[in-house]
């Protein structure tokens, strides 16, 4: 049986927090690693953030980053004050799990697939670097979190 996105390798689980260099702090503490740092999430011009279908400019976070395995990470996202889908979050839900990642090939139909999976498009942009590209899709009703799409372009 084939996956809805064509794979089942989780790269990447993510929660939101009020404070990415307190909540880092414990992280490193809990695995016995070192504290990562804190990076941003980039400039509008290069990261094209479109929230729910809008431009969304000055939508931003802070990010910090923990290599758990071979290939798959921890993300703490401390989201700024401007409306987006780490925002929505913080404030409907509080501090929490909210995506699970998968690296995929052809995004744009991969957000098809998951869009006729039930799945609602979010948030869409590009890295930072400019190095790939994400979407948020909304799986909350099925799932219990978002899904994130991530394709790196190397």
């Amino acid at each position: 049986m084939e996956s809805v996105i064509g794979s089942s390798t989780v790269t990447q689980i993510a929660f939101i927090v009020r404070d990415v260099a307190e909540t880092k702090k414990k992280f490193a503490e809990f695995l016995g690693v070192p504290e990562p740092p804190a990076v941003g999430s980039g400039e509008y011009e290069a990261t094209r953030t479109v929230y729910k279908g809008n431009p969304a400019p000055e939508a931003a976070c802070k990010m910090a980053f923990f290599n758990i395995g071979a290939d798959v990470s921890i993300e703490l996202i401390e989201p700024n004050e401007v409306p987006s889908v780490w925002r929505d979050f913080l404030e409907e839900r509080g501090e929490g799990l909210h995506h699970i990642a998968f690296n995929v090939k052809g995004m744009d139909m991969k957000i098809k697939a998951c869009e006729g999976f039930g799945m609602a498009l979010s948030q869409r942009g590009k890295y930072g670097d400019r190095s790939g590209e994400y979407a948020y899709l909304d799986a909350t009703k099925d799932l219990k979190c978002f899904i994130e799409l991530l394709e790196n372009y190397s």
